[in-house]
């Protein structure tokens, strides 16, 4: 079992400096690091405030040269909506900036607002994905490769950024069967997003994609399973009430932009409810967010339904504050860590099964 740090980098207040969203960013990771995360993750979305990311792999680059020991993830990569011949160049760049220390986070997107302003057809989004790690896998496997497929056509071509030792760690996002069973081809992780925000909803998507394992005639039992999950670590009643409103008005973004149901006031997106919205009372039942004991324990619960590998965290949410984000990493390895492994046991033994050469 280990912990990722996950930054989505959104804002809630008009007028918020861009510099400053990425700034605390950074501190977040630098703070992570010196906390003993694995991870770093970084978002991609487009054109709202719900993510002013537009490119991971920079956000990858930048933090390269703050760090020293912490991997530097794409969480995700929004793979059809880039030229592949740049993307490819671009990741063996990002590895090589970081020492072999990148993890190559993919998704095939879900947002039609994103792709409609890159006259990308969504549709097609999961078979560009699929087509694109093809190439990935041929492009650092000798020193050229041709590729001719549906989607795109590469003649003799030399990527001349090449990862320090080969295709980097890759992870799947998203609640896509036929991605899961792409995954389950090719040993890749697979992560899930805060809609599955408590053990029984977390133990239900690993089942269905255990499913997909099965299907493609590999064990679950070898699968790499992941969540994304808010967190903050805190006593203040007050305080965690309100990272819970702020987490809701974060997920009340990705669900209308989900669904086509987004509406912009300016150039901030309108929050309204999502069909199933839990109240906040759920939320606090069951999310990652009080005090120490607290979260240990609904940790606990997941880890039991579940057998997750990972843990995205993400410590900011919405407007909250840079502050509070790094109180919560700290107080997450100091206390939480500690009364966790007293109720499952030393975190080494849990979920941690390496990547798997397909």
């Amino acid at each position: 079992m280990e912990f990722g740090l996950f930054c989505l980098m959104g804002y809630r207040e008009p007028g918020t400096a861009t510099a400053a969203i990425y700034d605390a960013a950074v501190a977040q990771v630098q703070a992570a690091e010196e906390a003993g995360f694995a991870t770093a993750w970084f978002a991609e979305h487009h054109f709202s405030n719900y993510c002013v990311c537009p490119s991971p792999l920079m956000m990858v680059a930048r933090c390269a040269g703050e760090t020293q020991r912490i991997r530097l993830a794409s969480g995700v990569v929004i793979a059809p909506l880039y030229n592949p011949a740049r993307l490819l160049s671009e990741i063996g760049m990002a590895d090589a900036l970081t020492h072999g220390r990148l993890v190559l986070g993919l998704g095939s997107g879900y947002q039609p607002y994103e792709f409609e302003r890159f006259a990308e057809p969504l549709d097609d989004s999961v078979a560009k994905l699929v087509e694109f790690m093809d190439m990935l896998d041929a492009a650092f496997a000798g020193d050229c490769f041709t590729h001719a497929g549906p989607h795109y056509a590469l003649p003799e071509t030399h990527i001349a950024p090449r990862p320090p030792q080969g295709v980097p760690d890759i992870w799947i996002a998203g609640d896509n069967p036929a991605l899961h069973r792409v995954a389950a081809r090719r040993g890749h992780a697979v992560m899930v997003t805060p809609r599955h925000y408590s053990a029984a909803l977390l133990a239900a998507a690993r089942a269905r994609i255990a499913e997909s394992w099965r299907a493609e005639g590999r064990d679950p039992q070898g699968m790499r399973f992941a969540a994304l999950r808010p967190c903050c670590v805190t006593d203040d009643s007050d305080e965690a009430d309100a990272f819970l409103e702020q987490t809701r008005f974060q997920i009340r973004l990705s669900q209308s932009l989900r669904f086509r149901e987004q509406a912009l006031a300016g150039a901030m997106l309108v929050e309204k409810p999502w069909a199933g919205e839990p109240t906040l009372a759920e939320m606090a039942r069951h999310m990652l967010v009080g005090p120490a004991a607290h979260v240990a324990a609904r940790l606990a619960e997941e880890i039991r339904a579940a057998d997750p590998c990972h843990y995205l965290l993400q410590f900011q949410v919405g407007g909250s504050r840079t502050p509070q984000a790094l109180r919560s990493i700290a107080r997450f390895t100091g206390e939480v860590v500690p009364l966790l492994e007293r109720m499952v046991g030393p975190l080494a033994g849990i979920g941690q099964r390496a990547p798997v050469t397909a």
